[in-house]
């Protein structure tokens, strides 16, 4: 027994050990969670610009650029900046600048991803549907067909012999 990290791993449990993580690593939800986390973290730094680049100047057209510098004092005296401060502040711009940033990650999730996706899966769904529809047509023609001719044969039968002889080897 090794004193540091406890028993020592045989090579076949490394083996089965090591087959089970490649399992867990290769199934479907483990890669798109993985691509989903990259995708977001490149999307986030896309979302920041155009809050620091679009948003922000046009709020600060009626104000201050810097959202974070938006507060309301609670207990004063507020004076000061940073780690100078004093008194008790309420940041609500920096609620502000996060609030306008989900929104705005939110609805180009919606617009450029989510949306679209929705309208090509009802596309897909409505081509297949319409296919099951032409089947079923199809089936219910030949269907109507077969029956036509059993029940012409039928009538055939009941008119007489249907023109074969008893001696006929086709009966």
């Amino acid at each position: 027994m090794d004193k540091k990290w406890g028993p020592p791993v045989s090579d076949q449990e490394k083996t089965s050990l090591l087959q089970g993580f490649k399992a867990f690593l290769m199934r479907g939800n483990v890669v798109d969670l993985a691509v989903a986390v990259v995708i977001g973290a490149a999307f986030t730094n896309i979302v920041n610009s155009v809050v620091e680049g679009i948003i922000n100047p046009l709020v600060g057209a009626f104000g201050t650029q810097d959202l974070d510098s938006y507060t309301s004092c609670l207990k004063g005296p507020c004076e000061g900046t940073g780690d100078a401060a004093t008194g008790v502040r309420i940041l609500w711009g920096s609620v502000l600048g996060a609030t306008l940033q989900f929104l705005i990650t939110a609805a180009v999730v919606y617009f450029l991803m989510v949306l679209p996706m929705a309208k090509y899966l009802a596309r897909v769904e409505a081509r297949r549907k319409a296919k099951e529809g032409t089947r079923e047509v199809v089936e219910i023609t030949e269907l109507e067909v077969l029956k036509e001719i059993r029940d012409a044969l039928v009538a055939q039968r009941a008119q007489g012999d249907g023109g074969l002889r008893k001696d006929d080897p086709g009966r």
